[in-house]
C-alpha cells in the first residue's frame, strides 16, 4: 500500500501527463489551424475598398444581387437537418470515378474550340490557340483547414505541374470550392497567367502573395483582353465569404470571346433572367459550361437545379452544354449522380447538345462525343 508521500508523488506525476496531454492536443490544434487565418483571405481596404463602393452592385457595405434578391442561404428547417443525417441518399459512387489523363492538345488554328474538365467546376478552356483556366480547386479538401471539411470524392486526373502553359486564370467568386489558397499560390509558382477575378477577390490574392501584376479585378460588365481573346465578367445570381462576413466580394460568370468562337461559365448561381440579357448581348456560345449540382430546396436561388440549367444554356443562346459544379465533392444532399441523370433527360426532351466528360477528358467542341453514361454503372 503507498504511504501519503508516494500518493502525493503519483498525483504530482499524473498531473504532469493530463498537462502533457493538454499540451500536446493543443499543440495538435494549433497544427491543424495553423493555415486557417490566411485561408480566410483578405479583406477591401484602401483603394481596392473605394472601387468596390463605386460599383452598382454594392450598398449598405456589402455587394447585392440584382432586384434586391437575397444572396444568403435560408436557413435550415427541421426537414433540411432530418435529411442530412437522416437521409437515404447516396451521395458517393460506389467504386472509383474513372480519370483520364488529356491527350496532347490538336494543333492550335484559329477554329479551335475543346474544353477539359478536371472535376467540380475546375475546367480549361482551349481556344483559338489560347487556354484559360477556371476555378481551379485541387487541394484535398475545399476549406480553410486541411483536416476538416468536405474532401474531394476522385482526385485530380493531372497535377498542378502538369497542367499546359495557360493565358489567364478566372475565378468567380470566393468560396472554397472555386477559390482555392494552396491551389493558387503553386500557380504562382508554376505560372505566369494573371489572375481575372470580380471585385474584391483580389484582397484574398493579395494575402496569398499574388504579383499586384497579375491580378486583374473586374466588375459586371467590364472586360480584359488577354491576346487575341477578350475575358468579360458577367452578372450571376449568387454570394460570398470565407469566414463570417458574407458578400464582401462580388460573385460573377464569364464570357470567353475569341475572334470566331465564344465560351459562356456561369460560375455559381441561381436561375435568372439575366441570361437571356448576356445571350442577346455576348452570344451566341459555340459551348457553355454551366453549374448542375449541390441544389436543394433550401437555397433555389443560389444554385440552379439541372432543368433550370437547361433553361439558362436555351437563354444564353448555347451550343453544346458541358456541365460543371457535380461529381467531385459532397455539397448537398442529393443522389451521387443525381444531377447529370437529370440533365440528361431535360436535355433529351429540348434537344439540346451535351457532353458529359469523365475528369481529365478533352471534349472537342466541334466532334463532341455521344453521350456515354459512364456514371451510372458506379453510382
Amino acid at each position: 500500500m503507498a504511504t501519503p508521500p508516494e500518493q502525493a508523488l503519483e498525483r504530482a506525476a499524473g498531473r504532469r501527463l493530463w498537462q502533457v496531454a493538454g499540451l500536446a492536443a493543443l499543440a495538435g490544434v494549433a497544427w491543424v489551424a495553423r493555415d486557417v487565418p490566411a485561408a480566410l483571405g483578405g479583406r477591401l481596404t484602401g483603394a481596392r475598398a473605394q472601387r468596390a463602393a463605386r460599383s452598382p452592385q454594392f450598398r449598405d457595405g456589402t455587394f447585392h444581387n440584382r432586384a434586391g434578391l437575397r444572396s444568403t442561404l435560408s436557413e435550415p428547417g427541421p426537414n433540411l437537418l432530418r435529411e442530412l443525417i437522416f437521409g437515404k441518399q447516396r451521395r458517393r459512387p460506389r467504386t472509383a470515378v474513372p480519370l483520364r489523363r488529356p491527350d496532347a492538345a490538336p494543333a492550335a488554328d484559329e477554329r479551335e474550340l475543346n474544353i477539359v474538365w478536371y472535376g467540380h467546376a475546375s475546367a480549361l478552356i482551349e481556344i483559338e490557340g489560347h487556354r484559360v483556366l477556371i476555378d481551379p480547386v485541387w487541394s484535398d479538401r475545399c476549406s480553410p483547414s486541411a483536416a476538416v471539411g468536405p474532401r474531394r470524392i476522385h482526385q485530380p486526373p493531372v497535377t498542378l505541374d502538369e497542367l499546359p502553359p495557360v493565358d489567364a486564370i478566372l475565378i468567380s467568386h470566393d468560396h472554397y470550392d472555386h477559390l482555392d489558397m494552396a491551389t493558387v499560390r503553386e500557380l504562382v509558382r508554376t505560372q505566369s497567367a494573371p489572375f481575372l477575378v470580380p471585385l474584391g477577390v483580389g484582397a484574398h490574392l493579395d494575402r496569398w502573395a499574388v504579383p499586384a501584376e497579375r491580378i486583374i479585378e473586374l466588375d459586371w460588365s467590364q472586360g480584359h483582353r488577354v491576346g487575341g481573346l477578350t475575358i468579360t465578367a458577367t452578372a450571376a445570381q449568387h454570394f460570398s465569404g470565407r469566414g463570417l462576413r458574407r458578400d464582401g466580394t462580388l460573385w460573377s460568370s464569364w464570357v470567353v470571346a475569341g475572334a470566331h468562337r465564344r465560351v459562356f461559365y456561369t460560375g455559381d448561381s441561381g436561375y435568372f433572367d439575366g441570361y437571356a440579357e448576356i445571350g442577346a448581348e455576348h452570344g451566341p456560345f459555340d459551348a457553355t459550361l454551366v453549374q448542375i449540382g449541390a441544389y436543394d430546396r433550401a437555397w433555389p436561388a443560389i444554385h440552379m437545379f439541372p432543368e433550370e440549367a437547361v433553361t439558362a444554356h436555351l437563354d444564353l443562346r448555347g451550343g453544346l452544354f458541358v456541365p460543371v459544379h457535380w461529381a467531385t465533392f459532397n455539397l448537398a444532399l442529393h443522389d451521387w449522380a443525381e444531377p447529370v441523370d437529370r440533365l440528361w433527360a431535360e436535355a433529351k426532351a429540348r434537344d439540346v447538345s451535351i457532353a458529359v466528360p469523365r475528369p481529365g477528358e478533352r471534349v472537342v467542341v466541334d466532334n463532341p462525343p455521344p453521350v456515354d453514361p459512364w456514371w451510372q454503372p458506379i453510382a
